[in-house]
């Protein structure tokens, strides 16, 4: 059973910054897209940021400049770095990857979510 740890959310005022980590954990193969989604309120999820197995990235238009997503596969690890955060980044996060549990099988797992508030 793959699972994702999800860390990092917390409160902070328009224009700070904030780190989130998901650990991704089990019987892994390997492991290929790794990503970020947030959902706020009354929306719908919504895609932030992904980052393939080769370390190819895309972003969100609203967070372009301001985000950066990275991973360590060594530590089955993704990061989102967030900078400049707006009030309108306010969301529950979660983190998701796909890839193979073994030769043959296939998983696509989500994290619980991490709280990000932005308010003064």
């Amino acid at each position: 059973q793959v699972q994702l740890v999800e860390s990092g959310g917390g409160l902070v005022q328009p224009g700070g910054s904030l780190r989130l980590s998901c650990v991704v954990s089990g019987k892994i193969f390997s492991i290929n897209d790794m990503g970020w989604y947030r959902q706020a309120p009354g929306k719908q999820r919504e895609l932030v940021a992904i980052i393939s197995s080769g370390g190819s990235t895309n972003y969100a238009d609203s967070v372009k400049g301001r985000f950066t997503i990275s991973r360590d596969n060594a530590k089955k690890t993704v990061y989102l770095h967030m900078n400049s955060l707006k009030s309108e980044d306010t969301a529950v996060y979660y983190c998701n990857a796909d890839g193979k549990v073994n030769m043959t099988s296939v998983f696509s797992s989500w994290g619980q979510g991490t709280q990000v508030g932005v308010s003064s």
